[in-house]
């Protein structure tokens, strides 16, 4: 399960402290999957990288399977995201000079993989329509199939929780619909929990858990 319990983020200015987000609270058990809708600079992304142990909150906590990631040392913390926490950007920040195939098993060589890192990574390359690209490099690769890489990349490790911060952002209408397909189909298949932030009406349609975060206050969009 994954337990937001009343996050506070705040940033230092010259005006004084900078209120992101106020007491935000959300709750997912396995299987679940929730969008997150609201203006640019609502704090979406900020909740995100809290909920992925990215960010520090500076009150309230989190807690994934039990732990609390921001009680970790840095060297457990980091460990502790590749091991339970998937994530897609909108930028799929894929390294040019690896292969699909190699961009996709990246996650595995941080703190050791398994004999069957190769086998799932060429599975799920498959599962996104992508078996036939595996030695292409970035650079070969459409919008929507780099996002697609990036997918496949981010469940490599069978994660609990797979983050994703504008997945579609980037992409035309079609890529946009494949790779909204393929999130629905896979969060399915490795019944992960998921949280998507979009700016997208349709994408987050597509899910049944709806919020939305406006004046740094999180409140249930419908179901």
């Amino acid at each position: 399960m994954l337990e937001i319990s009343q996050i506070t983020k705040q940033y230092p200015t010259a005006r004084g402290p900078l209120t992101v987000l106020a007491s935000v609270s959300l709750k997912l058990e396995r299987g679940e999957s929730a969008a997150i809708m609201g203006p640019s600079g609502a704090g979406k992304s900020t909740l995100l990288y809290i909920a992925g142990g990215l960010e520090p909150p500076t009150s309230g906590t989190v807690t994934l399977d039990g732990a609390n990631p921001y009680q970790l040392a840095e060297r457990e913390l980091a460990s502790f995201r590749n091991r339970k926490i998937g994530f897609i950007f909108q930028d799929h920040c894929l390294l040019p000079q690896c292969s699909v195939l190699e961009n996709v098993l990246i996650p595995t060589l941080v703190d050791g993989g398994s004999g069957d890192d190769a086998g799932r990574a060429r599975e799920l390359l498959e599962q996104v329509g992508l078996g036939t690209r595996m030695d292409h490099r970035p650079s070969e690769l459409s919008g929507g199939e780099k996002q697609r890489v990036a997918l496949a990349r981010a469940l490599i490790r069978r994660p609990l929780l797979l983050l994703c911060d504008e997945p579609t952002g980037n992409l035309d209408e079609a890529s946009a619909g494949m790779v909204a397909d393929l999130l629905v189909e896979l969060h399915a298949r490795q019944q992960t929990m998921l949280i998507v932030v979009t700016h997208s009406a349709e994408l987050a349609a597509r899910f049944p858990l709806r919020y939305e975060l406006r004046h740094a206050n999180l409140q249930s969009a419908g179901a």
